[in-house]
């Protein structure tokens, strides 16, 4: 299956992304589509063996929609030197566009430069500046366009262009709704001009009006050509609305100057000229406004999108070059002065420094790197200077893919959105033939009074707002998920999103998780006659080839005393239960309580002074050699200074926690009651993890898992919410639905409360956008005039329809205020 982001340009409204979606949805090979019209991307999974993606673009095309794939290339103008003629030009773009990896390349002779679209992990600029150089011509200090400064400058650009059209729109409709307004009102005279009386000069008046609306019908040409297209399409949208009520108004409005232009002069009381013109003017205004909020609830990824610097510094033959980032290459030797960037992932060669990660994990403290540590992209270095050799480049670093994840999250939907969804797909045609019902009722009712039916049907078209029901669910998502990214949480989805603020019960696993994972050798304790060190000294070197952090702590005891580790024959790990080695001809077992029954070996000599160590939160590790008990090396692990604190936390948000572990139901337990645990798994192997996980699951309860180790990864996958910690296996980060760039356990109750606000956040947009809808149509339709009270006016409902999709945006841009937990 082959996935896509591909950004659609020419939506309006609902309507359009549920007819984006239906129409590829039809298309076979489809087996996802969904489109997010805050970040105007459409997100789609296909099967490649049967559907391309220019069938793709062609289905979408066809009914009425610009689509731009997101590519993997970058762009480049390259400014070139020595060209002279057009076929120098020629020249250039040939011995280019014959590199493999260019997608296209134009040259223009007149500004010298060259605009080349490539891919980096096929072609590097290097190789570009070389093809110019051999044909012959000077390649000039490249200057980079990213795709995020193309999409800014394409978005201001968008706005600029509405506050434009409004600004005309608003210059021309104010005198005309002045004009129209003036001589009704009659308990204040305006002033107004003799020569445009509409009782002594009505077709004056009336040309008036017309020449005033010309130019803002121009200014919303738009809502006529979108409108009418999808109209004939059979797929009404926002603009379908607009345009219908808008045209009908101004129809209505040339037949009454007709009227007077034969004589009825009475028809200069029904016309609608500035209806139109205001209604388009309201609609221009929502829109300017909209554009501004829709750009603002995307702030977070474009913020991670600016965090890499521009270029790098690398070290080539022992001289210091600075090149653009698209072309350092893994391998390449990085040097990075105090205050600069990190341009790329690596691992640190030499040199010593501290590094600033707090745009990518949130970690307030710098991180002390030495060589062999690993430096991530975007960093931000502080004290001294160091040098790396990229291992991670382009796509590949964790801020691309920190971005990526951010984006698709952002693109899949919530189930919460699932009814506002099928509700949008009808809305427009419903709206459409309640106009009508209303219009024609109205006409009937009123002894054919069209004045008085086109108002309602007007009324009812123009108040109608399918964007406010389409915005309610994705710019809420945006801005929880951009939000979570910027405090070091990264959500992968709005399902992930809507099912965290349902947790009730969340499973920790111990090691690693609520403990640093980093334990230490706390007592060795002997029988036979065997003294301490010896003992020691035998269990670390069975436990050398161990990988489990108890044997690691123990071989690393043993090395602080300077003990010398025994050459192991052999060596067996037992999962869950500890390990097997000979050395020296003995035959050594190290592990729990479980293995020395499995292996019928007596723990009675031991058995208090177990007990007592269980009892202080240690874990005894018994040791027998020859098939008899030799002693107890016991480890502790040290908490996380965060770990009481997160679950006090979760407590006063009414979640349970509950702790997963291999050890001893004593040892749990003494480490539980140091945090606050409420329930204890102990004693649990790796493969039973999931399985503990259903059983809670069985009891009713909705479950996250927190983990941070490859054998997490099952559990993490089996509850209904699976987080992992950012200091955990590629394997746990995988199998979760949350990942917590930091190790700090105050981002579990964080994560949870900002799905909880995130999702009230929805709650509350959907609420008012159907609110306004179901309360909105009646009161056009004239319910309220039905029984003695107001009729709602046009110009008011198109006011109230603009205003209504600004304050869902502003709604969901509340959540920037949201703060991490403390």
């Amino acid at each position: 299956m082959e996935n896509r982001i591909l950004s659609i340009r020419g939506m309006t409204c609902a309507a359009c992304a549920q007819r984006i979606e239906r129409t590829v949805r039809k298309l076979t090979g489809i087996s996802q589509a969904n489109v997010n019209i805050a970040s105007e991307k459409l997100f789609v999974e296909y099967d490649a063996a049967v559907l391309d993606l220019p069938s793709i673009k062609e289905a979408i095309t066809k009914i009425g929609y610009e689509v731009v794939e997101k590519t993997d290339s970058q762009k480049v103008t390259i400014p070139i030197g020595g060209m002279t003629c057009a076929a120098c030009a020629q020249r250039v773009e040939k011995a280019i566009k014959n590199l493999n990896g260019v997608e296209s390349v134009s040259v223009n002779f007149a500004t010298e430069k060259a605009t080349v679209a490539y891919f980096p992990h096929t072609v590097r600029q290097p190789a570009i500046r070389e093809a110019i150089e051999k044909a012959g011509y000077k390649a000039l200090e490249i200057n980079k366009t990213d795709a995020a400064d193309e999409d800014r400058a394409r978005k201001q650009k968008e706005i600029r262009t509405l506050w434009t059209k409004f600004t005309v729109s608003a210059v021309f409709s104010l005198p005309l709704l002045y004009i129209a307004m003036a001589p009704m009102i009659k308990v204040v005279k305006l002033p107004f001009p003799a020569g445009l009386d509409p009782m002594q000069f009505s077709l004056i008046y009336a040309l008036a009006e017309l020449l005033l609306v010309i130019p803002v019908i121009g200014v919303g040409y738009r809502f006529y050509t979108v409108g009418f297209k999808a109209l004939i399409q059979r797929s009404p949208n926002m603009d379908s609305l607009i345009a219908i009520g808008t045209t009908a108004a101004v129809l209505y409005s040339l037949y009454n100057t007709f009227q007077i232009a034969g004589g009825n002069f009475a028809a200069v009381e029904s016309l609608y000229f500035e209806t139109a013109g205001v209604i388009i003017t309201l609609i221009l205004l929502g829109k300017s406004l909209e554009a501004v909020s829709k750009g603002r609830t995307n702030e977070a990824i474009k913020k991670l999108m600016g965090l890499a610097p521009k270029t790098a510094i690398i070290l080539q033959d022992g001289v210091e070059t600075e090149i653009p980032i698209e072309a350092v290459e893994v391998g390449d030797i990085i040097i990075v002065k105090p205050g600069a960037k990190i341009p790329v992932d690596g691992a640190v060669t030499d040199g010593h420094t501290a590094i600033d990660e707090s745009m990518l994990t949130g970690e307030s403290m710098p991180v002390d790197k030495k060589a062999g540590d690993a430096v991530y992209a975007a960093s931000l270095n502080t004290t001294g200077t160091i040098q790396f050799r990229a291992e991670k480049v382009g796509g590949d670093t964790a801020l691309a893919q920190i971005i990526k994840l951010v984006e698709d999250a952002q693109g899949s939907k919530a189930p919460i959105a699932a009814f506002a969804d099928k509700v949008s797909g009808v809305f427009v045609p419903v709206v459409c033939l309640i106009a009508l019902a209303a219009g024609i009722a109205w006409f009937i009712g009123t002894g054919g009074d069209l004045k008085f039916s086109l108002t309602i049907f007007i009324s009812v078209l123009v108040i109608a707002c399918p964007c406010a029901l389409g915005l309610a669910t994705p710019t809420a998502i945006m801005v929880g998920t951009g939000k979570g990214a910027e405090n070091g949480i990264l959500i992968k989805g709005g399902e992930a999103l809507e099912t965290a603020h349902k947790i009730n019960t969340i499973v920790f696993d111990k090691t690693g998780t609520i403990t640093e994972g980093k334990p230490a050798v706390t007592d060795v304790l002997t029988v036979q006659a065997m003294g301490a060190d010896t003992l020691l000294q035998l269990t670390a070197s069975a436990e050398k080839g161990s990988e489990h952090p108890l044997g690691q702590a123990i071989v690393a005891g043993a090395q602080d005393k300077g003990l010398e580790l025994l050459r192991a024959d052999s060596f067996l790990s037992l999962t869950g239960r500890g390990i097997e080695a000979q050395i020296g001809g003995r035959s050594v077992l190290a592990g729990n309580r479980k293995l020395m029954e499995e292996r019928g070996i007596s723990l009675s000599a031991l058995e208090a002074e177990s007990d007592r160590l269980a009892g202080e939160g240690k874990t005894p590790m018994y040791v027998a050699a020859d098939g008899s008990l030799a002693g107890i090396v016991a480890v502790a692990d040290v908490m996380k200074a965060s770990s009481r604190a997160a679950i006090e936390s979760l407590h006063k948000m009414g979640i349970e926690a509950a702790m997963i572990t291999g050890d001893n139901k004593k040892t749990a337990d003494a480490i539980a009651a140091q945090v606050g645990i409420d329930k204890v798994l102990a004693e649990v192997l790796p493969q039973d993890k999931s399985n503990e996980v259903k059983k809670l699951q069985s009891e009713g309860r909705t479950v996250a898992m927190v983990g941070d180790g490859i054998n997490d990864a099952p559990a993490l996958a089996q509850a209904d919410i699976g987080i992992a910690i950012g200091s955990g296996t590629d394997v746990a980060m995988e199998s979760a639905d949350i990942v917590l760039m930091r190790s700090d356990l105050m981002d579990v109750p964080t994560a949870i409360n900002l799905s909880k606000r995130t999702i009230r956040n929805i709650r509350q947009n959907l609420f008012w956008a159907f609110g306004y809808n179901v309360l909105g149509i009646p009161i056009a339709a004239g319910v309220l005039f039905l029984f003695g009270g107001p009729l709602l006016n046009p110009i008011f409902a198109a006011a109230a329809m603009s205003l209504s999709s600004v304050s869902v945006l502003t709604n969901a841009l509340r959540l920037k205020r949201f703060k991490a937990a403390t």
